[in-house]
């Protein structure tokens, strides 16, 4: 690595909305841009990563199973040697999904885990070693609602998100004396994503309305969380539109 790479922000969880959004904002920022998700989206990643590019920022894409132990090493191995230093790691994977306990299967429950906890496990495990020889450095991790209310017919969810939280509280402590920043974010409403957009008809009265969560929103406080001064950091910060009920 040279002293001329630039910082990187790595995504795991580049989604077509909010990781997109994400994604946006960081390479504005002037860092080379890290976008993740599994292999078979590899496609829509390099496209993201290649309209980024088009605006003048830099990015790459990188189609990898976060749950997967050995290639999150060998992602996480490459972008430091190829790429640049890792300055922002941000966790941005779902995995919302809804069942009733009794329809809720042991195969449900352990990939929710995998998809919302491990693979979280995962990146902050891989990263941390980076910014820790380099005592700077910021790790964000998506949650949701679920993350501190488990709510009828999501056991496999809320308890993976629950799982996500105690992850990153437990990093915050351990990493903040070392000057990394270390931050949860609940996303606590429905945001205007395509799924949303597929499921909910009256989605542009409630955009209208400023009752949905804008992906672009959403970034920018990711964006504010990595800029804070050291003196006064932010572990959780919740997110909702102003008539959500909480």
């Amino acid at each position: 690595m040279s002293a001329s790479q630039p910082d990187v922000c790595l995504i795991i969880g580049a989604g077509d909305d909010t990781g997109s959004a994400i994604a946006r904002v960081f390479a504005n920022e002037g860092l080379h841009v890290c976008v993740v998700r599994r292999p078979r989206h590899i496609e829509k990643l390099e496209t993201l990563a290649q309209s980024l590019r088009d605006s003048g920022g830099r990015a790459s894409a990188h189609g990898v199973d976060a749950r997967d132990e050995e290639a999150m090493a060998a992602l996480v191995k490459e972008v430091e040697d190829t790429i640049g230093p890792i300055s922002v790691a941000v966790f941005n994977i779902g995995a919302n999904v809804k069942f009733g306990i009794a329809n809720t299967t042991p195969r449900v429950f352990r990939k929710v885990w995998e998809m919302a906890t491990y693979a979280g496990f995962l990146m902050a495990h891989n990263v941390a070693p980076h910014m820790i020889m380099r005592a700077r450095g910021t790790m964000i991790f998506t949650g949701a609602t679920a993350s501190v209310k488990g709510s009828a017919g999501f056991s496999a969810f809320a308890s993976a998100k629950a799982g996500l939280r105690n992850l990153a509280q437990s990093c915050a402590r351990e990493l903040g004396p070392k000057n990394i920043h270390v931050a949860h974010v609940i996303i606590d409403g429905a945001i205007d994503s395509t799924f949303i957009r597929e499921i909910v008809p009256d989605v542009h009265d409630l955009r209208e309305k400023d009752l949905i969560l804008s992906p672009d929103a959403i970034a920018a406080n990711y964006v504010t969380l990595h800029k804070q001064p050291r003196d006064a950091w932010t572990f959780e910060l919740d997110l909702r539109p102003y008539g959500e009920k909480w």
